[in-house]
């Protein structure tokens, strides 16, 4: 009997083969490292002044003032000259001492443009200078040197974040002991364990500086955004009560509108027919009036409210706008172009709010001129046409009460379904009501 074991090969799709845990936590860590510590490390980035408002310089004043915000610069400056001192006291007064100050006061002074820059100018001015040093000076870093690679890292960790501070820290740490291990034999003084704990130390302070402040600013950041919070909700509350109070003293009156249009055919006798419809007319618009003031303000009288249940209006409902309007006196006729079809609910509601708003503002500024709706179905949307003839007399025509919003509220609609709208005299001296709304054609296999 011959057993046959047969191993299943998943097929590797280029591209995309899955690396160990190892290899990804390594490849992260290398991608890391390059991103702080070698991509643009020569960028320009110069140091900034302090705030003339800060605690520092704003007790100041004057030239004072200007001068305390180079603060950071001249502490610098002065820890290059305190290098250079160093290695101008620990070296002998020959020709290499004037290399050795050159080598670590460079280091320093280029962490006012170039802070990670600074690091490696740094890491490579140690052992060139402590070539030029004896056995009986410091190993690995000498004096001057051990001055200005404690203040580059600490300036460094200033202005970066901590996980560049590390991997310059662990790049120190390696030096060090390294340089120590190999190369330390013949010196007398080791300094890489007092450069490890006193570089560890500072960054640990400027670590926790960081932590602080970002913690004041995420604080401050709160509670502004909480203030803001408050205003706005100190604005809605007061746009609440506004809406509530108009809900009461409007539905009040086109309440009693109501009521009284009701009553009235009964207080004349044998009221002609017209009077009747004209008082049946009025009714059904105070009515009508008041359904859509409760949909609209009603739901802020409380949590419970509950909305009555009509559908928004549609173009669908236009016929009986406009024969509402005629019975108004105003002569308005209707025009349809193109394929006519169903819309998005907030497109025809839009529409029908604009040719509402439309044809009031005809009844209210042009009184006894006739008015005209064109709808036009387009491929990319629905454009809308309301014009009104100048009225036949102008001595008719008094000032609106209208504060001008019917107008704003109609280009707030167009604006917020992306749309188009101008609005303005005719040429023949009416005035004309231009909109167009875009609709988004999908095709069936989108759907």
């Amino acid at each position: 009997m011959t057993e046959t074991t047969q191993t299943q090969v998943m097929p590797t799709v280029r591209g995309t083969a899955r690396q160990s845990p190892e290899l990804q936590m390594a490849a992260g860590v290398l991608r890391g490292l390059w991103q702080d510590l070698f991509r643009d490390a020569f960028a320009y980035r110069p140091l900034p002044r302090l705030r003339a408002e800060g605690p520092l310089a704003g007790p100041l004043t004057g030239r004072a003032r200007q001068y305390a915000t180079w603060t950071p610069h001249a502490l610098v400056v002065a820890a290059a000259a305190l290098a250079v001192f160093s290695t101008w006291k620990t070296q002998d007064h020959d020709s290499s001492v004037l290399l050795s100050a050159a080598l670590v006061a460079v280091p320093v002074l280029l962490l006012l443009v170039r802070p990670v820059g600074a690091f490696w100018a740094s890491m490579l001015a140690t052992p060139l200078t402590a070539t030029m040093t004896d056995i009986w000076n410091d190993w690995p870093w000498a004096t001057g040197s051990f001055i200005c690679h404690l203040t580059v890292l600490t300036v460094v960790a200033i202005r970066t974040d901590p996980r560049t501070v590390r991997w310059m820290w662990l790049l120190t740490a390696v030096y060090g002991l390294t340089t120590e291990l190999f190369f330390g034999a013949d010196h007398y003084a080791d300094n890489a364990a007092p450069m490890l704990a006193t570089s560890a130390v500072l960054l640990l302070v400027v670590t926790v500086w960081h932590i602080r402040r970002n913690a004041e600013w995420r604080v401050t950041a709160e509670q502004t955004q909480t203030a803001q919070e408050r205003s706005r909700r100190t604005l809605l509350e007061e746009r609440t009560t506004i809406a509530r109070e108009l809900h009461d003293v409007v539905a009040h009156h086109m309440s009693v509108v109501a009521i009284q249009a009701e009553a009235a055919p009964y207080r004349v006798e044998n009221p002609p027919p017209e009077l009747e419809k004209a008082f049946l007319t009025i009714r059904e618009n105070a009515v009508a009036a008041l359904t859509e003031l409760r949909r609209v303000l009603g739901v802020v009288r409380a949590e419970d409210y509950e909305v009555p249940d009509a559908p928004q209006p549609t173009l669908a409902d236009l016929d009986a706008l406009l024969a509402n309007v005629r019975g108004a006196g105003l002569p308005v006729e209707k025009v349809v172009t193109g394929a006519v079809r169903e819309l998005p609910q907030g497109v025809e509601l839009s529409a029908y709010r604009i040719v509402q708003e439309a044809l009031s503002n005809s009844l209210r500024h042009a009184p006894g001129a006739a008015a005209r709706v064109e709808i036009g179905y387009v491929l990319g949307g629905l454009g809308l046409r309301v014009v009104n003839d100048p009225p036949p007399q102008l001595s008719l025509v008094k000032p609106s009460p209208g504060a001008g919003h019917g107008i704003t509220g109609m280009r707030e609609r167009v604006g917020m379904l992306g749309g188009e709208m101008t609005a303005g005299p005719s040429e023949d001296g009416g005035y004309e009501v231009v909109v167009f709304l875009p609709v988004a054609l999908y095709s069936e296999d989108e759907a």
